[in-house]
């Protein structure tokens, strides 16, 4: 999540800490600027909720019992104040005018595309959201910054003030709602765009809206051309993983007039004098405009007047903003969804099959399905026999790169189109019974085959008579009409043979609903397709340009709990956790540093099953 303040800071700040309260506000702003940003799209009200919400929370700081929850707390008083401003919206008379009226260059999906340089499908998924109806704007603004890992699951609940499945209902709804959007926006950008669509659209005025969504979508599905908008669409949550907050725009630098200033000009602002409970509108301005210049242009010099809420008796003390960030623009964010581990075979294949290698007896306390991914590293055969595992797997069709002990199963994998060879399968072949599929076919950075060449390649691992386990998806397992739903609908076509299902999960939420989004997901693709399931890589990892790990506490929790329902579910035939080594670039996630020395998380997964 993005660096804010402490509990300290907030402890100090309810006690009364000027500075405090400054960090508080200086640092939590632009969680605030997103929120109401997104929910309302660059409607020119947003600097005024903004404003508002954080007036609240001065004025309401010394009442609040929990610091811990500072988070929530602010995030439920944003939400609120969204409401009352859609209702007050929706209630005057200058609404029948305009219902959708934006502040000429503050559109919030235009700043975010700009100022977080956007690009490809993140782009268009940020363009999509115009097109959702209005109930699910304040839902997507929270699911947002989840997805992002600036909010956990718990804090959206408390905020919306609906039960937790209520809160998963509703965000699913909105996600496939955003799932259309981000195919008529793919039918609109087509060049040449199709003769249909250019007809349909002759009545269009260019603006976003549900009806118009409606027919647009519609033609996608029944037109030829269009119906390629709805192929290859990455999961939302993967192209918002590890996007930062939008940066407060520059409109946030305002003098006491209310005209906008350059980040300089606000700098050097005279000192004001502001009342604890001031609620006028310019008065809100000032604040949070002068709170906002520090913050953005890294301002060291503005002074505000502050009056403690816990003494409104006291004198109104003076306040130096702190240079907490940069107005540089956001570095684009890489949409790489793994860590520089390499999951790739090693390039040189030996052309002489190993000695077949069938599974022994699984000791007694050892989970059958238990498994692990592993990659070379000092101590990888006795790490394999300590943690308990059944088996494991190296993305390659032999065992060579990593020998494992007695009884611990090997199970070979084709890892792409360059290893469909007649000698690779024959090596897979002298591993054992089971061959898994194609790495992550659809992303580009691992073995990047479309469906077709997928199919087209399949019958050549059907010919080993071993037992077949699907392409392993890096997401989307579940979506209609995604990667793995197209190839097993092309399979039962042309009557290939796919005996399990593979699966990839990675969560961003490190909270404790991580263990009930993964296995939801896993129910999902099992009911979708009705065969058994691997899981061949799983973990919480929140990827992004520089990506983010869970505490110890929080990755034992999510191993005690998946695991345990990964147990129970009798159409799980095996799960693998991503992965073995703890070394180098995978010390944050791994589960042994060596042979004989787990991590916390390992010492959790050598205990599971």
């Amino acid at each position: 999540m993005a660096r804010q303040p402490d509990i300290a800071t907030v402890l100090a700040a309810r006690a009364g800490d000027p500075a405090a309260v400054d960090r508080l506000v200086a640092g939590y702003l632009p969680l605030v600027y997103t929120i109401v940003g997104r929910a309302l799209e660059g409607h020119a009200d947003v600097d005024d909720v903004v404003q508002e919400v954080m007036i609240r929370v001065l004025r309401n700081l010394g009442e609040l019992r929990e610091p811990e929850a500072f988070r929530s707390w602010l995030v439920a008083i944003t939400v609120r104040q969204v409401r009352e401003r859609f209702r007050g919206r929706h209630s005057t008379a200058d609404e029948v005018l305009d219902p959708d009226l934006r502040d000429p260059g503050a559109d919030f999906t235009d700043l975010a595309i700009t100022r977080l340089e956007l690009s490809g499908q993140r782009r268009e998924t940020a363009e999509a959201t115009r097109w959702l109806d209005e109930e699910y704007r304040e839902l997507l603004s929270l699911w947002w910054l989840e997805a992002s890992g600036e909010l956990t699951r718990d804090e959206i609940v408390d905020a919306t003030g609906v039960g937790r499945q209520h809160a998963a209902v509703r965000i699913q709804r909105m996600k496939g709602q955003l799932e259309t959007a981000r195919a008529v926006v793919r039918a609109l950008h087509r060049t040449p765009r199709c003769p249909e669509l250019i007809s349909l659209l002759a009545g269009w005025d260019g603006r976003p809206g549900a009806l118009w969504r409606k027919r647009i979508a519609r033609h996608t599905r029944e037109c030829r051309l269009c119906g390629a908008a709805w192929h290859d669409l990455i999961a939302a949550e993967r192209l918002l993983a590890g996007m930062a907050l939008v940066p407060l725009p520059p409109a946030y630098f305002t003098n006491l007039s209310g005209t906008a200033t350059s980040a300089t000009t606000a700098s050097k602002a005279v000192p004001v004098k502001l009342a604890a409970k001031a609620g006028g509108s310019v008065v809100q301005k000032v604040l949070v405009g002068t709170l906002a210049a520090g913050a953005v242009a890294g301002a060291g010099g503005l002074v505000v007047a502050y009056q403690s809420p816990s003494s409104p008796a006291a004198s109104p003390a003076a306040l130096v903003v702190p240079a907490v960030a940069s107005s540089s623009p956001v570095p684009a964010i890489s949409a790489s969804p793994s860590p520089s581990v390499s999951r790739s075979p090693s390039a040189s294949v030996s052309a002489s099959p190993s000695a077949s290698r069938k599974p022994t007896a699984v000791p007694a306390a050892t989970s059958a399905k238990k498994g692990v991914g592993v990659w070379k590293f000092t101590g990888a055969k006795a790490a394999l026999k300590d943690v308990g595992a059944g088996w494991y797997y190296d993305w390659a069709p032999n065992d060579n790169e990593v020998p494992g002990p007695a009884g611990v199963e090997f199970v070979p994998m084709i890892w792409g189109a360059a290893n469909v060879t007649d000698a690779t399968l024959k090596q897979a072949k002298s591993e054992g019974d089971v061959l898994l599929g194609f790495n992550e076919p659809d992303l580009a950075e691992q073995s990047n085959m479309s469906v077709e060449a997928a199919l087209d390649a399949w019958p050549k691992l059907e010919a080993t008579g071993m037992t077949l386990v699907s392409p392993a998806v890096a997401f989307g397992g579940d979506t209609a009409g995604g990667w793995l739903d197209r190839f097993m609908s092309g399979a039962a076509a042309k009557g290939l043979r796919v005996d399990a299902i593979a699966l990839h999960w990675y969560g961003s939420d490190f909270s404790k609903a991580s263990v009930n989004q993964f296995l939801g997901y896993v129910d999902a693709v099992h009911k979708r397709y009705d065969k058994p399931i691997w899981i061949t890589e799983f973990g919480l990892i929140n990827f992004g340009a520089t990506p983010r790990y869970p505490s110890d506490a929080q990755k034992v929790a999510f191993i005690k709990g998946a695991t345990a329902g990964l147990e129970k579910r009798s159409f799980v035939q095996r799960y693998a956790w991503f992965g073995l080594p703890a070394v180098d670039d995978s010390v944050d996630f791994g589960l042994y540093k060596d042979g004989k020395t787990p991590t916390e998380a390992g010492k959790a997964y050598r205990a599971a099953g």
